[in-house]
């Protein structure tokens, strides 16, 4: 049986998150060091575990929160496809059974917001790991008039804590944000997206996702069809802008062939 601790000391798979997260260096990104994977991991063997999952559900959730930032090595674009991929040709050289790889990899596949969406409770445990683990020291650099939104989110990040009540069954993300560096506002604008992420995980989870920064709820049930409906939209238009410039390098390259 393939263990989290057979991942964990696996040269290949600690060679390539540490090539992802310098290549994510050159361009700019925060940490998605072996730190952020350890952290990921851990987080979302938790969630399942306190939400009563049985253990080797845990392991399979713990296994695809340290593997889930290895396509990182490859290209941050289609990180999350290229990392199952991986993954895959791992485990099973590994030998771990097809039906767990399957649950690995559609989670590793599914956790970016621009393309996934929780299928299943290992993905919705990878998801919320993920997407909530903003805090300071994955910042790079220091020099504040350098930050783009990404880094003052996560620099100005005093504490931010995960906690999932079971009797109420409520998933919460408390993040305490230095006002003086990134305002709640400017957290909702760069993480809204991943927040909607987070609250569709939860209810496959069977869970509400809340979401409290410096002490005041943000985004009550009721204001959560609003926000769906911002974000829809926001894809759509990048969709059509997508479109437009696919038809236009067309055109261009048909005037060129005549």
């Amino acid at each position: 049986m393939v263990t989290f601790e057979m991942i964990r000391e696996n040269a290949q798979v600690r060679t390539y998150i540490e090539k992802g997260n310098a290549n994510l260096g050159v361009m700019g990104f925060t940490k998605h060091s072996i730190g952020h994977a350890a952290k990921v991991s851990d987080t979302a063997a938790r969630i399942l575990t306190e939400l009563g999952h049985d253990a080797r559900e845990v392991e399979l959730a713990r296994i695809a929160g340290f593997m889930h930032v290895m396509g990182n090595c490859i290209n941050r674009t289609d990180h999350a496809h290229t990392g199952a991929l991986m993954a895959m040709t791992i485990l099973r050289d590994l030998g771990m059974d097809p039906r767990e790889i399957a649950v690995v990899i559609a989670a590793i596949g599914n956790h970016d917001e621009k393309t996934g969406t929780a299928v299943d409770a290992v993905s919705a445990a990878l998801i919320l790991a993920d997407k909530t683990d903003v805090r300071r020291n994955r910042v790079r650099g220091r020099d504040r008039s350098k930050f783009d939104i990404h880094d003052r989110v996560n620099f100005a990040a005093m504490s931010s804590e995960l906690t999932v009540d079971l009797e109420k069954r409520v998933i919460r993300l408390n993040i305490e944000l230095d006002d003086e560096i990134c305002s709640v506002m400017d957290y909702f604008e760069i993480f809204l997206e991943r927040m909607v992420m987070c609250r569709r995980a939860a209810e496959m989870l069977g869970c509400t996702f809340k979401l409290l920064a410096n002490g005041a709820k943000v985004l009550e049930d009721k204001r959560w069809k609003k926000v769906q409906k911002s974000v829809k939209k926001a894809l759509t238009n990048a969709g059509i802008r997508s479109i437009l410039i696919q038809l236009s390098a067309r055109e261009q390259l048909k005037r060129g062939r005549r």
